[in-house]
C-alpha cells in the first residue's frame, strides 16, 4: 500500500498551557487535509499566530474547542472580529461544548455589531464519542477526555479514497466503461472466454487512510488509547514530567510519560508533545521522559508543521 499525494499536515500554532510565557503561545493549532483548513483550540494571540505562520485567514472553515479554559479559547472573540473585518462571507462553524454559546452569542453581540457571515454554533457532547462532522474527504470524532470541566479531544480520519483503475488492463480485457465504477468497488471481470480476472489485476494499491488525535486536556485515561486506535500521528498534552506527577494529578492533567504510554497502547504511528508547564525552559526533559517508553516521539512548537 502507498500514503496519499494528498497533503495532511498540522499547523502548530501554539502548545504552551495556561500562564503565557515568552517561550509559548497558548493551545492552536490547524489542520489541514485536502485544501480544507480546520482549528483545534483558539487560545489568546491565535490570530497572529496565523499570521506568523502564513494561513490564509479565508481558508479556515471550522473551530474545533475542546473546553473552556481561557488558554484554549481566549482567541476566538477576536479571530471572529477580524474575520469581519477583512470582509469574511463565507460561514464559520465553531464546534464546542454547549456552555460556549451563550457567552459566544453576547461576545458577538457586544463586538461585532453588522458582522456579514454567519457563525454557526454546534454543541459537542463531551461525553460520547461520535461523529460531529463529515465531508467527501473527512469526518471528525469526539473523544471523551476527563478534565477539570467538560472536555473532549477530536479525531480527524481521512476517508479513503477509490483505488485508480490499471488502464492497459482496462484495455487488454476490452472491459467496457460501463464496468469501471463497479470494478474500483470491487468487483472481479469475467472474459468472454469465461476466465475470471481478479480485481486485484486491475486496479493500483488503495492509498492508506490517514488519521490524527488531538487529546488534551486530560489526565491519563488508561483505556484512551482504545477509542484512538492505530492512529497515524497522536498529540497528547504532556504538561507535567514525572517528578510533578502529583500535580498532573491535581489538576487532570498528564506527564510526558502518561502520553507515551497512550501512544504506545494504541499503536499510533507518532507522538506529539505539548501542552507544557511554564515551569519547563527546556521541554527536552519530557521527551527524553517519553521517548523511554514510545520511541517515535516529538516535541512540538510554534510554527512546526509536521506532515503525516
Amino acid at each position: 500500500m502507498t500514503y496519499s499525494l494528498e497533503p495532511f499536515r498540522i499547523h502548530i500554532l501554539g502548545c504552551g498551557s495556561a500562564l503565557p510565557t515568552l517561550h509559548h503561545h497558548a493551545s492552536a493549532q490547524v489542520v489541514e487535509l485536502r485544501g480544507k483548513q480546520f482549528m483545534v483550540d483558539c487560545g489568546e494571540g491565535t490570530q497572529m499566530q496565523l499570521r506568523r505562520s502564513h494561513i490564509r485567514f479565508t481558508k479556515l472553515s471550522a473551530v474545533f474547542i475542546s473546553h473552556l479554559h481561557g488558554d484554549h479559547c481566549f482567541g476566538l472573540i477576536g479571530m471572529i472580529s477580524t474575520f469581519g473585518l477583512l470582509g469574511r462571507t463565507a460561514k464559520l462553524d465553531v464546534y464546542a461544548p454547549a456552555e460556549l454559546e451563550p457567552m459566544l452569542r453576547e461576545q458577538i453581540r457586544m463586538f461585532c455589531r453588522g458582522l456579514e457571515y454567519e457563525v454557526a454554533f454546534h454543541a459537542v457532547d463531551t461525553t460520547r464519542q461520535e461523529i460531529i462532522y463529515e465531508d467527501r474527504s473527512l469526518t471528525v470524532e469526539s473523544v471523551p477526555l476527563e478534565h477539570r470541566m467538560p472536555c473532549c479531544g477530536y479525531l480527524f480520519r481521512e476517508k479513503a479514497t477509490l483505488p485508480h483503475i490499471k488502464r492497459d488492463m482496462i484495455d487488454f480485457y476490452h472491459i467496457p466503461v460501463s464496468q469501471i465504477n463497479n470494478i474500483k468497488v470491487g468487483a472481479d471481470w469475467v472474459t468472454e472466454e469465461g476466465e475470471r480476472i481478479p480485481n486485484s489485476r486491475l486496479v493500483e494499491q488503495v492509498d492508506i487512510p490517514r488519521s490524527y488525535a488531538y487529546c488534551s486536556d486530560t489526565r491519563y485515561i488508561p483505556t484512551l488509547h482504545e477509542r484512538i486506535k492505530g492512529v497515524t500521528a497522536l498529540y497528547h498534552e504532556s504538561t507535567y514530567a514525572d517528578d510533578n506527577l502529583p500535580m498532573a494529578e491535581k489538576y487532570c492533567h498528564s506527564t510526558a510519560r502518561q502520553a507515551a504510554m497512550v501512544a504506545r497502547d494504541a499503536k499510533a504511528g507518532r507522538l506529539i508533545l505539548g501542552h507544557y508547564s511554564s515551569r519547563y525552559e527546556d521541554e527536552r526533559v519530557l521527551l527524553d521522559e517519553a521517548q523511554q517508553v514510545f520511541e517515535n516521539t516529538c516535541l512540538s512548537d510554534e510554527q512546526l508543521v509536521f506532515e503525516l
